[in-house]
């Protein structure tokens, strides 16, 4: 039988931040769309402070798009996954813009040969 241990005794778990890192990394992902190799993947990086997270997240998006609409798809999802599946408060999400990806700018890249 196992003895009853009061919660001012148990401790604590502790998430490491690039597991957190890695959770707004696949966040950004679902809230974008992107599919994993395709060199466009979000990377995360975070700041763990007791049970707060803040997150700074880099994507790349495809234009024209609305990118104000994207960048907020991508706040609310690494917020609320972050907080469903570590337990932690998110009280800033700041997402940076690396690069814009036109549909056009894709067909003249393959289409040059040197």
């Amino acid at each position: 039988m196992t003895a009853h241990v009061a919660p001012s005794e148990r401790g604590s778990t502790r998430i490491a931040d690039r597991v957190v890192s890695k959770i707004a990394a696949q966040a950004a992902r679902e809230a974008i769309g992107a599919v994993p190799g395709d060199g466009s993947a979000p990377h995360a990086a975070v700041t763990v402070h007791e049970s707060r997270a803040r997150v700074r997240i880099s994507v790349e998006l495809g234009y024209p798009s609305d990118i104000g609409a994207q960048c907020a798809a991508v706040r609310r999802q690494v917020k609320r996954r972050v907080q469903t599946l570590a337990g932690m408060e998110v009280p800033e999400v700041a997402v940076q813009v690396e690069r814009l990806h036109s549909a056009h700018t894709a067909r003249a890249d393959r289409g040059r040969a040197r």
